[in-house]
């Protein structure tokens, strides 16, 4: 019959077996806290640990394997990088099919494979073309080639002269009562030697002790065998005693070797009883084996050579990973990473650069959130898909680090980006999940929203969130607890406020329904530029302006109405301020970053800009060229001496002169 044992770690085993010993009642989980899973002698990653437990609970179970591979940048490209491979896989041949697929186009993104392995390891380098994104490709390699191969667990073994399928519990108990059987048959070998030895030791001293008598007889027989049995009968020795004292040695009658006989014979009998011992007390032949094995793992014993990712919702991985706060760091440009929580506690808070990120020039920290590892992050694509990524998923980095790009980490299209995040605190609290809604807010003026529930049940290639329509892209994302208000602005400066409850949950699959009246002007196509929803009346609502104008009004400023109404004017738009770009929703606690399309970054505090009315034009926020546009605005948590000398001109909001403010009139009279 065929068996196919998994090769495992020498210290896990050990440990394993002496756990046993220690309690012979232990169960298949129980010894899993010693033997976490194979481990193979080519390293690997184990993706996935329910085939292990498989394995462990009934000797027969699929173990996936991937190989180890990390991403390196080169010169403005990115390549993927492979230290180890999956167990009996020929490396060879492995780069051969693997190309193979490249030149028939089911692997696309890869331009060259080199083998660069040498006496230090091996390293087998992919190489990207500059649009690839590089956890796509390494998905699809895993998915197509043998870098992801399955070992299938078959543990049949002879027990008895039987062939018997053990799992982990039957594979520790069967192999400890071996070495149970071992130890009795090797003790009772060494017994029989010594009393062997002891046996002919018992007449070696009765001759000495009798030497001259013993002398005599040899003397004066003819023969050996005549003495041998004058020996026999004058002194009551066995033949193997007289023998012996016949091929005794001249110098054994000495006193030194006299005395070496006796020390030797009282040491051999110590053994003999100790031997005795081992054979009658069980606990004492059990603390032997322990000991054996004890010292087997500090001689050979060495570190886990595969490691093992609890792939999807495996309950253990939650077992093993610290439930904690860390800081979430997204950046404008899709940098993401997670830093601890006391980095951010041990520092000065208010000195220049204290957020810390190795961003490029044009980029900075957009999100900075705190959230548990065990926390999942929802992130909406503009196409409408959800990807989820739990905390603990997040590369770690330092405060200075650049963090990882969210499409390396996730099976985003090429021709898709991240538009929205959402922290979700968890996806299997029912209460928690029912209670909780995203709504999602589209650039065509469509609204949804849906119970958290509908995304509760994650997948690797993601979901669709809301089904867009053709020109159309999703803008904003939001987690509510149906007791919220939403505001939608428009590009022509209107602002629509409605309670939550006038937006009805719907499938995860709907396309959602009108959020706003858009009256388009003459010549122009108005549409959504934002949404905010307001669960504190504290806050103030901020617009900005494509000119580079933008105000801040209090939230009662804008009366409630229906939902898809008109709305009521937020800014003052004119040609001089340009359409409606931003709304967002701030404290005093809180920065703005604006980008233009030319690529200039101001950073400005929320605290310079007072409290208006809503209908006027605002204060210039950024001095921009006629040709220059505002692209983005984004809200920033404040941070002192964070904005660089320079970089707010003089015609900023903080010396805008108060004449500049006030323009427009209150309207009177807007019709839902």
């Amino acid at each position: 019959m065929a068996t196919n044992m998994a090769p495992h770690n020498l210290k896990e085993i050990c440990d394993a077996c002496m756990a046993y010993i220690d309690n012979k009642e232990i169960d298949v989980d129980g010894l899993m806290q010693y033997v976490k899973a194979p481990d193979f002698p080519t390293g690997g990653t184990i993706y996935g640990y329910s085939g292990v437990k498989e394995a462990f609970h009934t000797g027969r179970g699929r173990i996936i394997l991937r190989a180890k591979a990390s991403i390196e940048t080169y010169k403005d490209r990115e390549r993927i990088i492979v230290n180890e491979i999956p167990y009996q896989l020929n490396k060879a041949e492995m780069i051969k099919k693997q190309w193979d697929l490249c030149n028939d186009k089911k692997i696309e993104g890869i331009t060259e494979i080199r083998d660069e392995s040498d006496r230090d390891g091996m390293r087998i380098v992919y190489e990207l073309r500059r649009d690839a994104v590089s956890g796509v490709v390494l998905n699809n390699l895993y998915k197509y080639t043998s870098l992801q191969t399955s070992f299938s667990v078959n543990n049949i073994a002879l027990v008895a002269g039987r062939p018997i399928m053990l799992n982990l519990r039957d594979q520790v108990h069967h192999f400890v009562e071996h070495r149970h059987e071992v130890v009795i048959r090797r003790t009772k070998y060494e017994l029989a030697q010594a009393e062997k030895r002891a046996h002919i030791l018992e007449g070696l001293l009765i001759a000495i002790d009798n030497l001259d008598a013993v002398i005599k007889i040899i003397r004066e027989s003819a023969s050996p065998d005549i003495a041998r049995d004058e020996l026999m009968g004058k002194f009551s020795l066995s033949e193997i005693q007289s023998r012996a004292i016949l091929d005794m040695r001249l110098r054994t009658l000495t006193g030194l070797e006299r005395d070496k006989l006796k020390e030797e014979y009282t040491e051999l009998m110590n053994h003999i009883n100790f031997l005795k011992n081992i054979l009658n007390d069980e606990p004492l032949r059990m603390k032997i084996i322990k000991d054996e094995i004890q010292e087997i793992k500090d001689k050979y014993g060495d570190a886990r050579k595969t490691d093992i990712v609890y792939a999807g919702d495996d309950i253990r991985m939650e077992d093993i990973i610290a439930d904690e706060d860390v800081v979430i760091t997204i950046s404008h440009m899709g940098y993401i990473k997670r830093t601890s929580l006391t980095e951010y506690k041990s520092q000065n808070r208010g000195g220049k650069g204290s957020k810390g990120s190795a961003t490029r020039d044009e980029d900075f920290i957009e999100h900075m959130f705190i959230a548990s590892t065990h926390a999942y992050l929802l992130l909406f694509t503009e196409k409408g898909q959800v990807f989820w990524l739990r905390a603990y998923e997040v590369p770690e980095g330092n405060k200075t680090s650049k963090g990882r790009a969210i499409q390396n980490l996730l099976n985003i299209p090429a021709d898709d980006k991240v538009k929205a995040f959402i922290n979700v605190r968890s996806l299997s609290e029912e209460e928690y999940i029912n209670n909780n809604f995203i709504v999602l807010c589209t650039k065509e003026n469509i609204i949804k929203k849906t119970t958290l529930e509908a995304y509760s049940r994650p997948r690797a290639n993601g979901i669709n969130a809301i089904t867009i329509r053709e020109g159309d892209q999703l803008l904003e994302a939001a987690l509510t607890n149906g007791k919220n208000e939403i505001m939608i602005a428009t590009k022509f400066g209107k602002v629509c406020r409605f309670p939550e409850e006038k937006v009805r949950p719907m499938g995860r699959n709907a396309s959602g329904v009108i959020a706003v009246d858009l009256n388009d002007e003459e010549g122009a196509k108005n549409e959504v530029i934002g949404m905010i929803c307001i669960d504190d009346l504290q806050s103030n609502v901020l617009v900005v302006s494509e000119k580079g104008y933008g105000k801040r009004s209090e939230i009662d400023e804008y009366r409630i109405t229906n939902r898809g109404g008109k709305g009521v004017k937020t800014i003052n738009v004119t040609e001089k301020t340009g359409h409606l770009v931003a709304i967002k929703s701030v404290t005093d606690a809180n920065d703005l970053m604006i980008i233009t399309k030319e690529g200039i970054t101001i950073r400005l505090s929320v605290a310079a800009l007072r409290v208006m009315g809503r209908a006027t034009q605002g204060v210039r926020l950024i001095n921009i060229s006629e040709e220059d546009e505002i692209a983005a605005v984004t809200k920033v948590d404040h941070e002192e001496d964070e904005v660089e000398n320079g970089t707010i001109d003089d015609n900023s909001v903080q010396n805008s002169p108060e004449t500049d403010a006030e323009k427009g009139t209150e309207p009177t009279d807007n019709v839902e």
